[in-house]
């Protein structure tokens, strides 16, 4: 009777923490649509790159990589606002130590880890929404699918799996007491990252010592991931490779979110 009873109150705790993540998530989702800062970077400026780099770079790239550029621009967008939105919500989390809010909430009844995963699933629905929009764009500037739906459905969901471990670096960081600053200068790396990774140019064209780094950076292996999928290619590598950042970085960074939410 005892085990019983214990496995309804474990089955009924899983079920309150799930529930209470979801009204988190809906809750931020709700609050970004209003935040000029997030919306920029998760959906406008990454627009406004795609279009920058398929009108002014396109002839160029595709004669010196004999493929569409598009194919690899495209990718290469998704993946760049999958972790500027992520940084523009970690300043906004560090809003929230900062102002006192993340401490109401954690007087109030309930599971503290529903703040982080309520979060995490926030980043995952932002991240698809814009991986979704960038497609359809991508369509009218001339990108072809070459394989089938359900490739295309996986294509989607690559800028999610890294944004899973992306955003948990994110929130350990923002959540330190220089939070805000930290993820200002992180973002510089990505800035980097927009310029050499294997969506941009081939990684053959980078000078020999660069390429082992062009190559295993994150960004490279999710653009790989994603155009494999859509345009034919290698996948289970890109993905694998994808998949273990996502996971190295939310092992790293997520115990550091649980001593931070204890404090």
């Amino acid at each position: 009777m005892t085990t019983t009873t214990q496995q309804n109150d474990t089955a009924t705790t899983h079920a309150s923490l799930v529930g209470q993540s979801l009204i988190h998530a809906g809750r931020l989702l709700r609050r970004w649509q209003r935040e000029p800062e997030i919306m920029v970077q998760s959906l406008i400026f990454p627009t406004v790159l795609l279009l920058m780099y398929q009108l002014v770079l396109s002839r160029f790239l595709s004669a010196s990589s004999g493929r569409a550029s598009i194919e690899g621009f495209v990718p290469l967008v998704a993946v760049t606002a999958t972790m500027f939105g992520a940084m523009a919500s970690g300043t906004s989390l560090h809003a929230e130590a900062e102002n006192g809010l993340l401490d109401r909430w954690r007087a109030l009844p309930g599971h503290r880890a529903a703040i982080p995963a309520g979060r995490l699933l926030a980043e995952c629905a932002r991240t698809l929404g814009a991986t979704v929009l960038l497609l359809l764009i991508g369509a009218l500037l001339g990108l072809r699918w070459h394989t089938g739906l359900l490739s295309v459905l996986g294509a989607l969901l690559v800028p999610v799996l890294l944004v899973v471990g992306f955003a948990t670096m994110v929130m350990a960081l923002a959540m330190s007491r220089a939070g805000a600053k930290i993820v200002e200068l992180s973002s510089i790396l990505i800035l980097l990252g927009m310029f050499f990774n294997s969506g941009f140019v081939p990684v053959d064209q980078y000078p020999g010592f660069l390429q082992p780094v062009v190559r295993a950076q994150p960004m490279s292996v999710a653009i790989d991931a994603m155009r494999g999928l859509i345009s034919g290619g290698p996948v289970a590598l890109p993905v694998l490779y994808t998949a273990l950042w996502s996971v190295g970085l939310t092992i790293v960074f997520g115990g550091q979110i649980i001593r931070s939410f204890r404090k």
